[in-house]
């Protein structure tokens, strides 16, 4: 019941924290503008476009940036590597533990190598989470970084930002990939020698069976051949 319990735990994380990341990399909400109190629309930046929101009637604008082949800042270019990394590696990591649940009717006879799958995708969540937070963490950090110098030195550009809702679900997204990842790598450890020894000992019992078998049909064989068995055994070897 617990490595059930391991496994569908780590899928509910896998799959929210994929959703989050995937959705954090395609929002337009990294950065938020910090005076929304003044100011008559909120203006978010994202990683591919910037949109501004009127707050009375609820239009939004957006403006896509230039060409991903276009000068853009290394924060910018940096974080898309990232996030896309780790959407593709969490995508491939809940793929494989869906096909490593005992439910999917996948290798059904295979424990092991279940068990072996849901490792795999166990270590896919752990490195897909480490491109992921390192992504969000360090845009979040380098937008307070240049609000507070701005504040610092007295600059005012009309308008300053945050880090938005976007860069928050990166960081939940990739601390749920850890979390995912944990988990099934605890599964894999916990239960591996559990399964093994099942294993051995169901061969063993079953080899005990057949030893058991041949030694009774060997038991109701006669010691001896009767003088006619073997005159038919002499004549059928003629």
């Amino acid at each position: 019941g617990m490595r059930f319990f391991l496994q569908y735990a780590g899928c509910f994380f896998a799959f929210f924290s994929t959703g989050f990341l995937i959705a954090s990399t395609w929002t337009d909400c990294w950065m938020v503008n910090a005076d929304d109190s003044l100011e008559v629309s909120t203006k978010c930046r994202g990683l591919w476009w910037e949109c501004v929101t009127n707050v009375f009637d609820g239009i939004q604008t957006c403006d896509e940036y230039d060409s991903i082949f276009a000068e853009h800042p290394v924060k910018l270019v940096l974080t898309r590597a990232m996030m896309i990394t780790a959407d593709i590696l969490a995508g491939f990591g809940f793929l494989f533990l869906v096909l490593g649940l005992d439910c999917v009717k996948f290798l059904p006879d295979e424990p092991l190598i279940k068990l072996r799958i849901c490792l795999v995708s166990g270590v896919t969540l752990l490195i897909a989470g480490l491109p992921g937070i390192t992504g969000s963490v360090w845009y979040a950090v380098d937008v307070y970084v240049e609000r507070s110098s701005l504040v610092f030195h007295n600059v005012f550009l009309g308008i300053q930002y945050k880090f938005g809702w976007s860069c928050w679900l990166g960081m939940a997204g990739s601390l749920g990939c850890f979390l995912s990842g944990a988990l099934l790598t605890c599964c894999m450890y916990l239960f591996r020698e559990t399964s093994s020894g099942r294993l051995h000992s169901t061969y063993s019992l079953r080899k005990g069976y057949s030893s058991a078998g041949t030694i009774v049909t060997n038991a109701h064989l006669p010691s001896s051949q009767t003088a006619t068995a073997k005159m038919y055994a002499v004549d059928t070897r003629v």
